[in-house]
Protein backbone atom coordinates (compact mmCIF):
# COMPACT_ATOMS: atom_id res chain seq x y z
CA UNK A 1 0.00 0.00 0.00
CA UNK A 2 1.19 3.61 -1.02
CA UNK A 3 -1.81 6.03 -0.47
CA UNK A 4 -0.56 8.65 1.78
CA UNK A 5 -2.94 9.42 4.42
CA UNK A 6 -3.74 13.11 4.88
CA UNK A 7 -6.33 12.67 7.62
CA UNK A 8 -5.48 11.19 10.78
CA UNK A 9 -7.68 8.24 11.51
CA UNK A 10 -9.89 7.98 14.95
CA UNK A 11 -9.08 4.47 16.04
CA UNK A 12 -12.05 5.00 18.33
CA UNK A 13 -14.65 5.96 15.64
CA UNK A 14 -13.23 2.78 13.60
CA UNK A 15 -14.07 1.11 16.55
CA UNK A 16 -17.42 2.38 16.67
CA UNK A 17 -18.18 1.17 13.61
CA UNK A 18 -16.45 -1.92 13.25
CA UNK A 19 -18.47 -2.81 16.27
CA UNK A 20 -21.70 -1.05 14.83
CA UNK A 21 -21.84 -4.33 12.19
CA UNK A 22 -21.01 -6.46 14.93
CA UNK A 23 -17.04 -7.11 13.97
CA UNK A 24 -18.09 -10.02 11.48
CA UNK A 25 -15.76 -10.03 7.96
CA UNK A 26 -19.19 -10.69 6.29
CA UNK A 27 -19.68 -7.15 6.92
CA UNK A 28 -16.33 -5.74 5.60
CA UNK A 29 -18.18 -3.49 2.55
CA UNK A 30 -20.37 -2.09 4.85
CA UNK A 31 -18.04 -1.40 7.36
CA UNK A 32 -15.25 0.31 4.35
CA UNK A 33 -18.78 2.04 3.26
CA UNK A 34 -19.10 3.59 6.60
CA UNK A 35 -15.18 4.62 7.00
CA UNK A 36 -15.32 6.24 3.46
CA UNK A 37 -18.25 8.08 4.57
CA UNK A 38 -16.92 9.28 7.23
CA UNK A 39 -13.17 10.49 5.43
CA UNK A 40 -14.83 10.85 2.16
CA UNK A 41 -12.32 7.99 1.21
CA UNK A 42 -10.65 5.01 2.67
CA UNK A 43 -6.89 5.68 4.10
CA UNK A 44 -4.60 3.98 4.39
CA UNK A 45 -4.02 3.67 8.14
CA UNK A 46 -7.93 2.73 8.30
CA UNK A 47 -7.62 -0.05 5.85
CA UNK A 48 -4.49 -1.69 8.17
CA UNK A 49 -6.50 -0.89 11.40
CA UNK A 50 -9.97 -2.66 10.28
CA UNK A 51 -7.25 -5.57 9.37
CA UNK A 52 -5.59 -6.05 12.29
CA UNK A 53 -8.23 -5.22 13.99
CA UNK A 54 -10.96 -7.26 12.83
CA UNK A 55 -10.76 -11.86 13.29
CA UNK A 56 -10.43 -13.71 10.22
CA UNK A 57 -8.75 -10.73 7.78
CA UNK A 58 -5.70 -9.18 7.47
CA UNK A 59 -4.46 -5.48 5.73
CA UNK A 60 -4.00 -7.26 2.23
CA UNK A 61 -7.43 -8.76 2.90
CA UNK A 62 -9.06 -5.33 3.40
CA UNK A 63 -6.70 -3.74 0.89
CA UNK A 64 -7.93 -5.49 -2.03
CA UNK A 65 -11.56 -5.30 -1.53
CA UNK A 66 -11.03 -1.70 -1.12
CA UNK A 67 -9.06 -1.58 -4.57
CA UNK A 68 -11.65 -4.40 -6.14
CA UNK A 69 -14.82 -2.58 -5.77
CA UNK A 70 -15.16 1.03 -8.63
CA UNK A 71 -17.08 2.72 -5.72
CA UNK A 72 -14.40 2.85 -3.06
CA UNK A 73 -11.68 5.67 -3.38
CA UNK A 74 -7.98 5.36 -1.81
CA UNK A 75 -7.68 8.95 -3.07
CA UNK A 76 -9.66 11.95 -1.13
CA UNK A 77 -12.45 13.26 -2.62
CA UNK A 78 -13.56 16.98 -2.21
CA UNK A 79 -16.55 17.52 -0.82
CA UNK A 80 -18.56 17.93 -4.14
CA UNK A 81 -17.93 15.14 -6.42
CA UNK A 82 -18.37 15.83 -9.87
CA UNK A 83 -19.13 13.29 -12.44
CA UNK A 84 -19.46 14.10 -16.20
CA UNK A 85 -20.39 11.94 -18.73
CA UNK A 86 -18.26 10.68 -21.96
CA UNK A 87 -20.25 8.33 -23.21
CA UNK A 88 -21.43 8.35 -26.59
CA UNK A 89 -24.67 10.48 -26.14
CA UNK A 90 -22.81 12.94 -24.12
CA UNK A 91 -19.53 13.20 -26.33
CA UNK A 92 -21.27 13.90 -29.37
CA UNK A 93 -23.50 16.73 -27.47
CA UNK A 94 -20.40 18.72 -26.13
CA UNK A 95 -19.09 16.71 -22.98
CA UNK A 96 -15.26 17.58 -23.76
CA UNK A 97 -15.82 21.14 -23.54
CA UNK A 98 -18.11 21.15 -20.83
CA UNK A 99 -15.52 18.90 -18.56
CA UNK A 100 -12.48 21.37 -20.23
CA UNK A 101 -14.79 24.45 -18.55
CA UNK A 102 -15.26 22.43 -15.19
CA UNK A 103 -10.83 21.97 -15.03
CA UNK A 104 -10.63 25.59 -16.12
CA UNK A 105 -12.75 26.93 -13.86
CA UNK A 106 -11.41 24.67 -10.86
CA UNK A 107 -7.73 25.17 -12.12
CA UNK A 108 -7.39 21.85 -11.94
CA UNK A 109 -4.13 20.76 -14.11
CA UNK A 110 -3.42 17.88 -15.99
CA UNK A 111 -3.96 14.74 -13.80
CA UNK A 112 -4.88 16.61 -11.06
CA UNK A 113 -8.54 15.37 -9.89
CA UNK A 114 -9.29 17.49 -6.26
CA UNK A 115 -9.15 20.96 -5.87
CA UNK A 116 -6.07 22.08 -3.46
CA UNK A 117 -8.67 22.64 -0.68
CA UNK A 118 -10.32 19.76 -0.93
CA UNK A 119 -13.91 20.67 -2.11
CA UNK A 120 -14.13 19.28 -5.45
CA UNK A 121 -13.09 16.62 -7.09
CA UNK A 122 -13.68 15.66 -10.71
CA UNK A 123 -14.19 12.35 -12.30
CA UNK A 124 -15.33 11.50 -16.27
CA UNK A 125 -17.93 8.40 -16.41
CA UNK A 126 -19.22 6.21 -19.10
CA UNK A 127 -22.74 6.50 -18.44
CA UNK A 128 -24.84 8.47 -16.18
CA UNK A 129 -28.20 6.96 -17.13
CA UNK A 130 -29.49 10.13 -18.46
CA UNK A 131 -28.47 9.86 -22.22
CA UNK A 132 -31.88 12.05 -23.59
CA UNK A 133 -30.45 14.96 -21.56
CA UNK A 134 -26.85 14.86 -22.84
CA UNK A 135 -24.19 16.20 -22.15
CA UNK A 136 -24.99 14.99 -18.26
CA UNK A 137 -23.26 16.25 -15.07
CA UNK A 138 -23.92 15.06 -11.96
CA UNK A 139 -22.62 16.81 -8.43
CA UNK A 140 -22.72 14.54 -5.38
CA UNK A 141 -26.36 12.56 -6.54
CA UNK A 142 -27.70 16.21 -8.07
CA UNK A 143 -27.91 15.63 -12.10
CA UNK A 144 -27.51 18.53 -14.40
CA UNK A 145 -28.55 18.26 -17.83
CA UNK A 146 -28.14 19.77 -20.94
CA UNK A 147 -24.73 21.44 -19.58
CA UNK A 148 -22.88 23.86 -21.31
CA UNK A 149 -19.60 25.35 -20.30
CA UNK A 150 -21.58 28.25 -19.32
CA UNK A 151 -23.75 26.84 -17.11
CA UNK A 152 -20.43 24.53 -15.63
CA UNK A 153 -19.69 28.72 -14.04
CA UNK A 154 -23.19 29.38 -12.97
CA UNK A 155 -23.35 25.99 -10.98
CA UNK A 156 -19.79 25.79 -9.64
CA UNK A 157 -20.30 29.41 -8.49
CA UNK A 158 -23.27 28.75 -6.82
CA UNK A 159 -21.58 25.97 -4.58
CA UNK A 160 -18.22 27.70 -3.92
CA UNK A 161 -20.70 31.14 -2.73
CA UNK A 162 -22.48 28.45 -0.37
CA UNK A 163 -19.13 27.75 0.68
CA UNK A 164 -18.70 31.53 2.21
Amino acid sequence: MSVQSPHKIDTAKLDSIINEYGGKKSNLIAILQKVQEEYRYLPEDALIYIGTKMEGLSPATVYGVATFYAQFSLDPKGKYEIKVCDGTACHVRGSMPVLNAIKAHLDLKDGQMTTENGLFSLETVSCLGACGLAPVMMVNEKVYPQMTSDAVKIILDTLLEGEK
